[in-house]
């Protein structure tokens, strides 16, 4: 039996077809006073007239911090991580895939802009027995 996703006790179609601001009384109080004091910026705003007009387009954006709302959801965003670093030119994109699970979150949230540190074995120049002492006491 397939899961039926609901937020706050209202379907995926129901918050599809609410006013932002009845969907804004939804959220957590943090993301409700973004929404009802700031509003959304021109850059925001500008995104979702993109996705109006073509939720089927990729969308490639640097604005991390907007809210996931109702209208986002299926949509697939290249959400900017970072630029070059060492060894490493040119710009990343992470690609994200809005789920109804991300409702609510900040558009960074899934895109992570740290890497792992993997380390491996000891630099030149160091000694044989350097290998084997702790880094971190």
């Amino acid at each position: 039996m397939p899961k039926i996703f609901s937020f706050r006790g209202h379907s995926l179609e129901e918050l599809k077809k609410m006013p932002r601001e009845d969907f804004t009384r939804l959220l957590t109080s943090q993301e409700r006073r973004r929404l009802t004091k700031k509003g959304l910026t021109e850059q925001q705003k500008k995104l979702l007239d993109g996705i109006k007009k073509d939720p089927e387009k990729f969308h490639k954006t640097h604005i991390r911090d907007i809210i996931v709302l109702p209208e986002m959801v299926g949509v697939k965003f290249g959400i900017y991580v970072g630029g070059a670093t060492k060894g490493q030119t040119g710009e990343k994109w992470a690609n994200v895939t809005i789920l109804p699970e991300m409702l609510g979150h900040r558009l960074g949230e899934f895109a992570m802009t740290t890497k792992r540190v993997k380390h491996s074995a000891p630099g030149i120049g160091a000694t044989r027995g350097s290998k084997f002492i702790a880094t971190k006491t």
